[in-house]
């Protein structure tokens, strides 16, 4: 890949990495989990830690937004 002239090709995010925060139960992780789920609804990128995800599943599953559960 090339970049700009004039660029010195460091595009790096200035953002500081935000915690993630379980919409749920509020529980917090530092860093990405692979067992958290993540959901998109209105709009809106939300998680669910492992255990709400894990006493959600069928509602996951079915599709049905987080107001339903």
């Amino acid at each position: 890949m090339t970049s700009p002239p004039g660029s010195d090709g460091n595009r790096g995010s200035d953002a500081e990495p935000r915690p993630m925060v379980c919409v749920r139960c509020g529980a917090r992780s530092a860093q990405p989990r692979p067992t958290w789920t993540c959901s998109v609804e209105n709009g809106v990128r939300i998680h669910f830690c492992d255990t709400c995800s894990r006493e959600n599943l069928r509602a996951i599953e079915g599709r049905l937004d987080s107001a339903w559960w």
